[in-house]
């Protein structure tokens, strides 16, 4: 990471010292405190700078309400709560956040889209449809977690799937997601690899709109199985077959990446309280928490 210290900040910004310290003190501007001495992040402060950008009138913003969108995931919201952000969460799947994102109804998405193309990890996916998204030319992608997702499964497994590929053949009930839920997408490409589509499945209907309430459908007997995390399968006390690891990010305009709610859930994922409760949860990968993954 390139430090600059106050005198060159000053000069890298064209502003007065006194007007950096008076930044500083306000808490508006990116720094840090080592040994007593003010140090700028270089990056950040490139970052800082695009975030306040002058448009035209016809293009100036409401700011977005404090709620996250997007994916539903059990660390994220204790990481809110703990952190003291004041986010709210509005759980309907990845592309349904992002596009409240886009329509200023929510400051970030919680996202883990997935593609024919991602292999056994995820990890490229989220990049490439946030690069793909037009409308969200000044998107910043910050890491969360990676996380594992696979079948969730009646207590012992009764019906012996490992795979979809077994789903399909034993004529297995599974409990799906809605449209548009990166459960769903991940459950789509596993089907293109066995050659197969949605119809040749025996699917629980209707779509359950969070992993939580898959897995409270297979542990009521409504289905034999379904896609979500090892930590919904956990919380449930159901079996579970793992298929993959998977990213698992927040998008923002680079506008509300420094707004302080969103900054205050950004310091506490390199908390170690969040490295705790990520153990505790079960299948989890913090080492993304709080990097910045893409930034247009």
């Amino acid at each position: 990471m390139d430090l600059l210290t106050t005198n060159e900040a000053s000069e890298y910004l064209r502003l007065g010292e006194r007007k950096l310290y008076e930044l500083v003190a306000e808490g508006a501007i990116p720094c840090t405190k080592v040994t007593g001495k003010w140090l700028f992040p270089r990056e950040e402060l490139d970052r800082w700078v695009l975030s306040g950008l002058m448009r035209p009138a016809g293009m100036v913003h409401a700011n977005a309400p404090l709620i996250v969108g997007g994916s539903q995931d059990a660390l994220l919201e204790w990481s809110m709560r703990e952190s003291g952000s004041g986010l709210a969460t509005l759980v309907e799947g990845t592309e349904n956040g992002v596009h409240r994102v886009l329509r200023g109804e929510a400051i970030a998405a919680a996202i883990h889209y997935h593609d024919e193309d991602e292999g056994e990890d995820s990890g490229n996916a989220n990049i490439k449809a946030v690069r793909a998204m037009a409308s969200l030319h000044d998107a910043v992608l910050v890491g969360f977690v990676r996380r594992e997702q696979g079948l969730l499964l009646q207590p012992g497994n009764p019906k012996n799937l490992r795979s979809i590929g077994d789903v399909i053949d034993s004529k297995a009930i599974i409990a799906v997601r809605q449209a548009g839920a990166g459960a769903q997408m991940l459950l789509d490409v596993l089907l293109k690899q066995c050659g197969a589509s949605l119809k040749d499945l025996r699917r629980l209907n209707p779509p359950c709109l969070t992993g939580p309430d898959l897995a409270a459908a297979i542990r009521a007997g409504k289905a034999d199985c379904g896609i979500a995390t090892r930590a919904a399968a956990k919380a449930a006390g159901l079996d579970f077959m793992p298929l993959t690891w998977e990213s698992f990010d927040l998008v923002m305009h680079q506008r509300d990446y420094f707004r302080p709610a969103l900054q205050a859930l950004v310091r506490f994922m390199s908390s170690p309280l969040l490295r705790e409760r990520a153990a505790a949860l079960t299948g989890y990968d913090t080492a993304p928490a709080g990097t910045i993954r893409y930034f247009a």
